[in-house]
């Protein structure tokens, strides 16, 4: 399988291969690259070339888990991957929306600041290692040989919480996780994120980049803006509290 990268990425192509080559060596399921010089150059994109995937289907959070798990216990690399931002985009996302009011960027942006503010402070937590940095069970696919990690794109370091988080919104923003299902995803990897003290300022961070995401989709798809209104209104306290029941958009 040949994936083309987005002109821009060649880095980000490079480390992909780097990461999953790496994963190779400590036994992580995960996809393969194939054993060749890459990326390769293809008309100004780079092009990494992959093991094909036998049938499959998307994991879900309790085979999602134990991968994590085992990528988190690893020893960092030798090969420079980078640090985890989490606030990437969100910036330019809300300053280019159309479709949203100046009070609302306003207060948006001010929350933004302060997230900033409680990121460079997060209360003590697990060690810091390499993580997925996308860890939802669509990047999880299952085969009739098990479960393996796919997608490497926002592969850092940083927090372990973080890969933990997205299943843990599932739960707790979107309501879409039963609370029986969330306790085994807990179980088979060994921590809940929510009962840290750190998992607000986490937990608001990701609701505002799904914020800025709904409203960038909002302006190419204009059926998503009432998602979009209601997410913003949700963070700003007009509509009691959690689960709010966002839908997926995008």
């Amino acid at each position: 399988m040949v994936r083309i990268a987005r002109p821009g990425q060649e880095a980000a192509a490079a480390r992909e291969v780097a990461v999953t080559r790496w994963l190779a060596e400590h036994d992580v399921p995960a996809v393969r690259p194939l054993p060749i010089e890459q990326p390769v150059q293809a008309r100004g994109r780079a092009a990494t070339f992959w093991e094909e995937l036998p049938p499959h289907r998307h994991g879900t959070e309790v085979d999602l888990a134990p991968l994590l798990r085992q990528l988190h216990d690893l020893p960092k690399p030798s090969f420079q991957i980078g640090r985890l931002d989490p606030f990437v985009r969100i910036t330019d996302r809300l300053a280019a929306a159309r479709s949203v009011s100046d009070d609302d960027r306003e207060w948006l942006l001010r929350q933004l600041d302060a997230l900033r503010q409680e990121w460079g402070h997060l209360p003590a937590g697990q060690p810091e290692c390499v993580i997925h940095g996308d860890a939802w069970g669509g990047n999880c696919a299952v085969t009739a040989d098990g479960a393996v990690l796919m997608d490497f794109e926002r592969t850092s370091e940083g927090p372990p919480e973080w890969d933990l988080l997205s299943t843990a919104i599932e739960h707790d923003t979107f309501g879409t996780l039963p609370e029986d299902r969330y306790r085994r995803y807990c179980e088979a990897y060994g921590h809940d994120v929510m009962a840290w003290g750190g998992y607000p300022i986490l937990r608001g961070i990701r609701e505002l980049r799904l914020v800025s995401f709904a409203l960038q989709i909002a302006d190419q798809d204009p059926g998503t803006l009432g998602q979009a209104q209601y997410r913003i209104a949700c963070v700003r306290g007009r509509q009691g509290t959690r689960p709010w029941g966002w839908m997926a958009v995008g």
